[in-house]
């Protein structure tokens, strides 16, 4: 008997609430659906499941085994996962995604460098600034800036990016350049739709906190109009100091309150199942974090010879 099948089977019926919807999941008819369940109550000696016309749900027995049951299927992916892994080939399909702006300046020059290196890898990658469910939607990896949000799958920090205030010099010149954290009340904030910034940052300087006003002024959910929106004078906004450095010292954008130390903004790496030691999954978060500690470094150090020549 598979009892691992049969369990899959018994876990499809509790997430669908239904036989028929287990069975089409599952692909394979209610009637076969209704029988799996049946073994499976007569190998466990207790009836797991309530039936009505309503639908299926979990007798007091049943959410004992379905607990269980996600907990050993999860530990059987995990271990196919890892036999995956012993390969020395970096083989197989990777469908990652990320949002636009990280994906386009960082995430997706690396994944091609990846896919030069390891001919038989397929990269599948999706730009777009959503919480993906990674176990629903199919995917490997995402990669979340800002906050984790509510998962599914397994979330890890990889990453906590120093961001910075800026605008064009035009706008500051119009507006006034703020000189301490209230100062930015005048000015109009440019927001991302997933950046919420509940009406304040939190800025500091020497160890002391400062709450510093947020007046939105447009709010947009693609990054290349947030940047144009700044470029036209529209308001300032809030990014990775390391993916402006060089428009910084070219003085395309000047950077606001330089005193201060604006908020970090951590990265989440998500997968469906733990991180495998050796696996796909764990090269391209290492090879990811290696590139943003290269471009980090790099920033530190154009910034500290600005400081010095200033």
């Amino acid at each position: 008997m598979d009892r691992l099948g049969l369990l899959e089977t018994f876990v499809s019926a509790i997430a669908e609430g239904s036989l028929s919807a287990a069975g089409q999941h599952r692909g394979i008819t209610q009637s076969a659906v209704s029988q799996q369940i049946r073994q499976l109550e007569a190998a466990m000696g207790q009836q797991l499941l309530h039936r009505s016309p309503n639908g299926v749900s979990a007798t007091r027995a049943g959410v004992l085994v379905w607990e269980h049951a996600l907990k050993l299927l999860e530990r059987h992916d995990l271990m196919l996962a890892e036999l995956d892994a012993l390969g020395s080939e970096v083989a197989g399909t990777l469908r990652i995604s990320v949002g636009h702006f990280l994906g386009r300046e960082v995430f997706g020059p690396v994944l091609i460098g990846l896919g030069n290196e390891h001919a038989e890898l397929d990269i599948v990658l999706k730009l777009e600034d959503r919480f993906v469910d990674v176990v629903r939607e199919g995917f490997d990896l995402a990669i979340r800036a800002g906050k984790l949000g509510e998962t599914s799958g397994y979330g890890r920090k990889i990453a906590a990016l120093e961001t910075v205030f800026f605008a064009s010099p035009s706008y500051l010149d119009q507006h006034g350049r703020p000189e301490k954290p209230e100062d930015l009340k005048r000015l109009k904030f440019i927001q991302h739709h997933e950046d919420k910034t509940l009406g304040s940052f939190s800025v500091s300087r020497d160890g002391i906190e400062y709450q510093a006003p947020v007046r939105i002024g447009f709010t947009a959910d693609d990054p290349d109009i947030i940047f144009k929106a700044v470029k036209s004078g529209a308001g300032y906004t809030r990014v990775a100091r390391m993916l402006i450095q060089k428009e910084l010292d070219d003085g395309v954008y000047e950077e606001i309150l330089p005193g201060f130390a604006a908020p970090t903004k951590d990265l989440f790496a998500v997968t469906p199942t733990r991180i495998i030691p050796g696996s796909k999954v764990e090269l391209v978060i290492n090879t990811f974090v290696e590139k943003l500690a290269a471009i980090h470094r790099q920033a530190v150090a154009a910034n500290t010879n600005n400081k010095l020549t200033a």
